[in-house]
């Protein structure tokens, strides 16, 4: 940090500075207690340039949030030329890899933002939304039938999803391979109990 406290930045610049040291906070600390304080005593930069920067505490968390979120998705975008068992295993390799590379960044994101506002909250269902929709994509693509109950079904999988890596890729040492198997499992078990019978 000390580099670049005493180094001129772009607006630009400063900006993606003071929103990584954010994510990087969230390693080690949840998001709420991400303060305007300790952000500028980490750059090294007066309380009101962060305000100019993020307008308030909540547009700062909305952004650390946002970048956060977007690495988090970029991470665990599965590769499109992959048939679909593949790509839905590989998406599900990469989600345990994110989370086991990025233990307090993930945590912080499915616990830490439930008591945030709205437009927090806001950013992270997005993710949520995404990630049940590569799923949903592939199970089309393996034929189970498009419904409302299987879209309701995979977004709530999303959620259980969130509560099995926590118990098990954060609090255990399962190998990964049968973290992804158990998920990979459930997936096809949930679209299976919502396909019409016959």
């Amino acid at each position: 940090m000390q580099a670049d406290r005493r180094t001129r930045l772009s607006p630009e610049q400063r900006r993606a500075q003071l929103v990584s040291i954010g994510v990087a906070s969230l390693a080690d600390h949840p998001l709420e207690s991400l303060t305007m304080e300790y952000l500028s005593a980490e750059a090294g930069v007066s309380r009101g340039l962060l305000f100019h920067y993020f307008v308030s505490k909540k547009g700062m968390h909305r952004e650390v949030v946002r970048t956060a979120r977007d690495s988090m998705l970029r991470a665990t975008k599965p590769s499109a030329d992959l048939p679909p068992d593949d790509r839905l295993r590989d998406t599900l390799e990469r989600i345990v890899r994110f989370v086991r590379d990025h233990r307090g960044t993930f945590y912080s994101l499915v616990r830490g933002v439930a008591s945030g506002d709205t437009e927090v909250r806001d950013v992270v269902d997005q993710a949520r939304a995404l990630q049940g929709q590569r799923v949903i994509d592939v199970l089309l693509e393996l034929g189970f039938p498009d419904s409302d109950m299987l879209r309701i079904a995979m977004r709530s999988w999303v959620a259980f999803v969130e509560e099995i890596l926590i118990e098990s890729a954060l609090n255990t040492e399962m190998p990964s391979a049968e973290i992804v198997s158990f998920l990979e499992r459930s997936a096809k078990a949930i679209a299976a109990s919502v396909a019409p019978a016959g």
